[in-house]
């Protein structure tokens, strides 16, 4: 099978999704999550210490995922690991067939369930993907030490799909970019008018031939979840015609997934927007799979 950086690379339209790890040390039960997504994700993303909360290494499931078949994309916080660790666990991914990263800043260990844990932050995003980059490129630490042989890294970013100002640049992402970003995944967008404003203005700037926007969508569950998501996450706004739809379904778990495939038909249609990566919080793997059915890409 092709890997995702090929399909991205010669303009498919990719399908990725995203998995939590087990808060246990159990292979069947990374696969239990993961194996419904073999086949319709073209990859599929493992959380690392989301919402500060420990569970399995996003390293662990991958090259479990990556031993079955299944492409993994780990995703790799600032907040863990001083860069010590991080070169250390980017050889260690490598090796064992995990070679899709997604940098994250990490959430603060605050909010998380071990609020005594103190946040490393020894590199921002940028400068852990200057690190993967170098050590991909030019088979070198940042020491000088050499590596042999070097790693093989396809590198992500995040972003977040907003309404731009008339004066608004994209000088975060350009410098993402300059630090080694060849892909992006994004947060929720279930605006289509955000989305082709956005995409319009990376255009301009020639962003969007630099690096292929993977944009997020999601099964919504019902009109509450909705309604909590515009409220309480970070850069997500639902519209109220979708919140409204959902209100009158009869089944708004069904309806929800419908109004996704519709997200994923439009965002084939917006130049720059190169895939969709669907995340289901509190549903997980099967609901994605279901939902990547409906739409009848895979």
């Amino acid at each position: 099978m092709d890997a995702l950086r090929d399909k991205l690379g010669r303009g498919d339209f990719v399908i990725t999704a995203e998995i939590t790890p087990p808060l246990g040390a159990s292979t069947e039960a990374v696969l239990a999550r993961a194996e419904p997504l073999k086949g319709l994700a073209d990859a599929v993303n493992i959380t690392d210490g989301a919402g500060a909360r420990a569970a399995m290494s996003s390293i662990a499931c991958g090259a479990i995922m990556a031993a079955e078949g299944i492409e993994p994309i780990m995703q790799l916080t600032c907040r863990d690991r001083n860069r010590i660790g991080l070169a250390s666990d980017l050889l260690g991914a490598s090796a064992m067939g995990v070679h899709n990263m997604l940098v994250l800043h990490g959430d603060d260990p605050k909010g998380g369930d071990m609020p005594e844990a103190t946040g490393v932050y020894d590199l921002d995003s940028r400068g852990v993907m200057d690190l993967a980059r170098m050590m991909r490129d030019e088979a070198k630490l940042p020491s000088g030490r050499e590596i042999k042989p070097a790693p093989d890294f396809f590198i992500a970013c995040a972003d977040m799909p907003m309404d731009p100002k008339p004066d608004w640049a994209p000088t975060g992402l350009e410098s993402k970019i300059e630090s080694g970003a060849e892909f992006a995944q994004t947060q929720f967008c279930f605006d289509t008018g955000v989305a082709e404003r956005y995409f319009a203005r990376l255009r301009e700037h020639g962003v969007t031939d630099k690096l292929k926007f993977v944009v997020g969508i999601g099964p919504l569950a019902s009109s509450k979840q909705a309604r909590f998501m515009d409220e309480n996450l970070f850069g997500v706004t639902i519209p109220d015609h979708i919140i409204e739809r959902l209100d009158a379904a009869e089944d708004q778990k069904a309806e929800g997934r419908k109004i996704c495939v519709e997200l994923m038909e439009a965002y084939q249609n917006i130049d720059g927007i190169a895939g969709v990566h669907i995340m289901a919080p509190m549903q997980g793997g099967k609901a994605i799979a279901e939902t990547i059915r409906m739409s009848g890409l895979r």
